[in-house]
């Protein structure tokens, strides 16, 4: 979203620059696209600051939190380094399969502003995509947790196959004869295209890691439910113990 804001900046002087200073079906105010400019532009810087603070804070914050986590994550797991690493791969992969689901969405539904045709196989295919990303992912973090090694291994070839869809689009974007099409929204498509590949490559890396996993003790441990903790509920019953033991002190009677 930082990097997203910040690039829309551009994108949006570039529109109103561009439109038509008189009173036209573009401009039917006969608004000054120079003095809008002027007073839209702190706007839009302040935006991009505002979450590069929250994403710093937020950020300290999740650091802290892992801290706080690390001795249930000790007591669920427990002191083996290797299955420790294993789990801490898993929950990478997870946490890219959110991250994937993000990204393609972003890019997919600017596809579909900039395809005005509703008629054209293009349009059709792209709203395809959509329900078809969102079963991969899902699919991807089942077969994982139930250590599948052929749906795992289906679902990278899926990625494979996505790997170039995106490659195509992005080569389309500057080759061909529908240039003109993207031409407005054509920055901030290359960013999420760019993105998008190198999570992409990143996730399958993280696939075949886990993969690598499967078979190794890990299973028992990401599927099972979290008990309550016995520690901590056998202190609350001993101090619910001697609370009704204690005995109220004697009354204090004057004669």
């Amino acid at each position: 979203m930082l990097l997203y804001s910040a690039i829309q900046i551009d994108q949006i002087r570039e529109a109103v620059m561009t439109a038509s200073g008189g009173n036209t079906v573009e401009n039917p105010n006969n608004y000054d696209p120079a003095k809008l400019w002027r007073a839209i532009r702190p706007f839009l810087i302040a935006i991009p600051v505002v979450i590069g603070v929250i994403t710093a804070f937020m950020s300290f914050v999740a650091w802290k939190l892992h801290d706080e986590f690390a001795w249930t994550i000790y007591k669920h797991i427990s002191a083996d380094l290797r299955m420790k690493r294993r789990y801490l791969i898993f929950q990478i992969y997870i946490a890219l399969l959110k991250f994937d689901f993000f990204f393609f969405l972003g890019f997919t539904i600017q596809f579909l502003v900039i395809l005005l045709d509703k008629n054209d196989i293009e349009f059709i295919l792209t709203i395809v995509v959509i329900p078809v990303t969102i079963l991969i992912l899902l699919a991807a973090s089942w077969f994982t947790r139930r250590e599948n090694k052929i749906g795992a291994g289906f679902v990278i070839v899926l990625y494979l196959g996505g790997l170039s869809y995106f490659l195509f689009k992005l080569v389309r974007m500057y080759h061909g004869d529908k240039v003109s099409f993207y031409r407005l929204a054509r920055r901030s498509l290359t960013i999420f295209a760019v993105i998008t590949v190198i999570l992409l490559v990143i996730t399958i890396g993280v696939a075949i890691q886990c993969m690598l996993n499967f078979d190794k003790g890990l299973k028992q441990h990401v599927n099972r439910r979290k008990p309550a903790d016995p520690e901590d509920k056998h202190q609350m019953q001993d101090f619910n113990s001697g609370t009704n033991q204690i005995n109220p002190p004697p009354r204090m009677e004057i004669d």
